[in-house]
C-alpha cells in the first residue's frame, strides 16, 4: 500500500480493507459478530507469520498458500487459484490469488479481499505480522464464520498476492494480483453481479487507528463510520480523510464500490512498516474483533440494497 502524500499524510498522522450477510435466519449482528472471534483470527496470523519472510515466487509464499487453501476447504468453500505472472522490474515472477467462493441465490456478490504476500527488502528480516499477516488471519477466521451462517449473495473471500512492490511503488510495480483479478472478472462479467469489494490491510495494530481513505467509495465510508458509532468503536476509525493506494484501487478504476480499511499509522512515526519490528507482539484480537464486527455491520447494511 502507498500513501499518495505520503509525507504529507505522516505528518497528519504524527500531528494528531470477509463478509457475512444477514437474512432471515440472523436477526442481528451481534448473532454472527459472536462468531467471529479476534482470538482466532490472531493464532492463525501467527501461523501464517511461521512461515517467515513471504515474498510472491518464494517456496514459503507457496507454503503459506497450501496452507491458505488446506484451511479453506474444510469450511465448504469452493477454493480455486488465480495463477498468473507477475511482470515485474526484477523479470517474471510466479503469482496466484487464492479465492473462495460461498455461494448464494440471489445473484450478487460481495468481495472481501487481503494480500498474503511480505516485502522483500535488502538486507532485513521482514516477517510482516501486521503486513500481511493479520489480513491473511482475518480472511481465515472470517471464512469460519461464513461456513456456520446463511446468505443470500456469493460471497468471495480473496486473499491476494503481489500487493507488495518488487522495488518502489509505482502503478506498474504493486497490486499484482488484485490488477489481474479486476481485469480478469471484469472479462468474464463477474464483476458486473458485484455489490462492493471490501479490502482489509495492517488490521492488527495494537494501536488501531484505520484510516478514512478518500480513494473508497462514500457510501460506503459513511456505513463504516456508521457502524463504528453503533458499535461503540468511533474512536478507532479516523474521522479525517486521508488517500491510500492500495489492492482496491484496480477495483475502483473499473467501476466497482470498494472500500479499504488500513491502520497507516503502524508504530511511532510509522516506525514499524516494511522494518524488521512487525512482529507479533505489535498486535492485538482485540483489533482484529474491532474491525471485524464493523465489516459484519457494514455488510448487514448492504445486504438487500
Amino acid at each position: 500500500m502507498y500513501s499518495s502524500n505520503r509525507h504529507l499524510f505522516l505528518e497528519t498522522l504524527i500531528l494528531r480493507p470477509v463478509v457475512v450477510l444477514l437474512c432471515g435466519a440472523l436477526a442481528s449482528v451481534a448473532t454472527a459478530s459472536s462468531l467471529l472471534q479476534g482470538t482466532v483470527a490472531l493464532a492463525d496470523t501467527r501461523h501464517a507469520v511461521s512461515f517467515g519472510e513471504r515474498p510472491s515466487g518464494s517456496a514459503a509464499n507457496q507454503k503459506l498458500r497450501d496452507w491458505i487453501v488446506s484451511e479453506l476447504k474444510p469450511k465448504g468453500a469452493e477454493v480455486s487459484l488465480d495463477s498468473f505472472v507477475g511482470r515485474t522490474p526484477e523479470g517474471p515472477v510466479p503469482m496466484a490469488n487464492v479465492i473462495a467462493k460461498f455461494p448464494g441465490s440471489s445473484g450478487k456478490a460481495i468481495a472481501i479481499s487481503g494480500h498474503f504476500d511480505t516485502k522483500k527488502i535488502a538486507g532485513v528480516h521482514f516477517l510482516g505480522a501486521n503486513d500481511a499477516g493479520s489480513s491473511t488471519g482475518f480472511l481465515l477466521e472470517f471464512a469460519q464464520v461464513l461456513s456456520k451462517v446463511k446468505h443470500r449473495d456469493d460471497i468471495y473471500l480473496v486473499f491476494f498476492d503481489g500487493e507488495e512492490a518488487v522495488g518502489e511503488w509505482t502503478d506498474s510495480d504493486s497490486c499484482y494480483g488484485s490488477r489481474h483479478l479486476a481485469a480478469k472478472w471484469l472479462a468474464d462479467g463477474t464483476l458486473s453481479h458485484l455489490v462492493a469489494l471490501i479490502n482489509v490491510d495492517m488490521i492488527g495494530d495494537k494501536d488501531l487507528d484505520v484510516l478514512n481513505d478518500a480513494n473508497s467509495a462514500a457510501a460506503l465510508r459513511e456505513m463504516v463510520q456508521r457502524a463504528a458509532a453503533k458499535l461503540g468503536y468511533t474512536k478507532y476509525f479516523r474521522q479525517d480523510p486521508g488517500a491510500i493506494d492500495d489492492d482496491h484501487r484496480p477495483f475502483a478504476e473499473v467501476g466497482v464500490n470498494v472500500l479499504d480499511l488500513i491502520d497507516f499509522d503502524y508504530g511511532p512515526n510509522q516506525a514499524y512498516w516494511h522494518t524488521a519490528m512487525d512482529t507479533m507482539d505489535k498486535l492485538s484480537a482485540q483489533s482484529l474483533q474491532i474491525v471485524g464486527d464493523v465489516v459484519l455491520e457494514v455488510t448487514k447494511e448492504l445486504d438487500g440494497k
